[in-house]
């Protein structure tokens, strides 16, 4: 069963709201095993939204519409649909039974366009709506379906989830799982990455590997189809187990999680604290690990320290350091992330410093950053050198710090647990 998403509203086109449902319905088609090939928008005009059809049941043969099934005269899914189907649309009468007792709790009188709503089309399958007014509807022909839900997520999901997941499941004679992993890189670039590993690329057929490069990070997304969840994951983890052989020092977690939410899970985990000192990312990095729920457990505190003067009175970074070394140094940064690390009382500090851009800085260009972390037994710094917007470097600097500190927690666990 080869799918396809349509959805149905201008609002979406004039980008009012979120196109959500069909990343939904998606992943519901992937647990089913329905391989989604299309997704298309259109806008309430029935001309348009006929063209659509006409090439949706062409080359799909599961069609699913979200929207076009409220009171109003521009929804217009079920009535486009039933011309182009050549089928008369009839009264439902246990929605129509359903809207009128709705109506009556409320003390409120039922207008006759609300009462479209319980129409449907002839011969088709009714989806009971149990959060709103408009059903959804069903309806099959010998080469395809054609499945029209409402619009809003609210009612859409459990109207899924409750009757159109099971009616899709009776229809499925082998039910194949569609199991996806997400592999998370950090400090090397997709084409870099994607030529480590190209021979697995190459040869990928049932799981296969999708790169995806954002924010400076590279994803990759394994999916595979199977009869069963755990052959699937075995396979998944064959997949991993080759990809981590060749890109492990590179890997730093799973699924969505972020390398700051990375950080915050293993701060937990150990019961460790962390504060940071920051002049280039002017709290970039607090703000990343704040946003974070439960973050007060493991951040105590950060201080920002753009000028000289803020390194001297807020975390006695010495006269000697910023005038012989500079404050856009190795030895700055290790000074900055001692000191903060005490000033807190924390198990780690982390600090930043270094040339934003765009002029230069102590004579050094843009994109020259500098990293400390401190512990209580020592503390090391990293040099960076950057490229890209003010902007662009800041937050790669914060992205970097994050991904060296969980570097450095992950070793410090090994070592222990050696």
């Amino acid at each position: 069963m080869n799918a396809e998403i349509i959805a149905v509203g201008s609002e979406l086109l004039l980008g009012q709201i979120v196109n959500s449902n069909a990343k939904y319905l998606s992943e519901q088609m992937a647990h089913l095993g329905i391989n989604v090939y299309h997704h298309s928008v259109v806008g309430d005009n029935p001309d348009r939204l006929t063209d659509v059809l006409k090439v949706a049941t062409n080359r799909s043969n599961l069609i699913i519409m979200t929207g076009g099934l409220g009171p109003t005269k521009d929804d217009l899914t079920k009535e486009t649909v039933a011309a182009l189907l050549g089928k008369k649309l009839v009264y439902d009468p246990e929605t129509e039974k359903r809207m009128d007792m709705y109506f009556k709790q409320r003390n409120r009188i039922m207008t006759e366009n609300n009462r479209k709503q319980a129409m449907i089309i002839e011969g088709s399958h009714v989806f009971t709506n149990e959060h709103g007014l408009a059903c959804g509807i069903g309806i099959k022909t010998s080469e395809y379906q054609i499945i029209m839900l409402p619009g809003p997520p609210r009612e859409l999901i459990p109207m899924f989830n409750k009757f159109v997941t099971p009616y899709l499941k009776g229809q499925i004679s082998k039910v194949n799982h569609i199991q996806s992993r997400v592999l998370r890189f950090f400090d090397i670039g997709e084409s870099q990455l994607v030529e480590i590993i190209d021979d697995l690329l190459e040869s990928q057929t049932n799981p296969t590997i999708a790169p995806l490069a954002s924010g400076g990070e590279v994803t990759l997304r394994l999916t595979v189809m199977g009869e069963g969840e755990e052959k699937n994951r075995n396979s998944l983890d064959e997949v991993e187990e080759k990809i981590l052989s060749r890109l492990g020092e590179f890997f730093y977690g799973y699924g969505e999680d972020t390398l700051f939410e990375n950080i915050v899970k293993h701060l937990k985990e150990k019961n460790k604290t962390i504060a940071s000192a920051e002049s280039i990312t002017g709290g970039l990095f607090a703000t990343e690990v704040t946003a974070i729920n439960g973050a007060s457990l493991v951040f105590p505190g950060s201080i920002i320290c753009y000028s000289n003067a803020a390194k001297r009175s807020l975390l006695s970074v010495s006269n000697e350091i910023l005038n012989d070394e500079g404050a856009v140094s190795h030895t700055c940064a290790k000074e900055l992330a001692e000191k903060v690390r005490i000033n807190f009382q924390s198990d780690y500090g982390i600090s930043f410093t270094g040339v934003a851009g765009p002029d230069p800085l102590e004579g050094k260009p843009p994109g020259v950053v500098y990293m400390g972390i401190a512990s209580k037994d020592r503390t090391v710094s990293y040099e960076l050198k950057l490229a890209g917007s003010r902007q662009n470097i800041r937050e790669r600097s914060a992205k970097y710090g994050a991904y060296y500190l969980l570097q450095w927690m992950r070793k410090e666990t090994k070592k222990v647990d050696e």
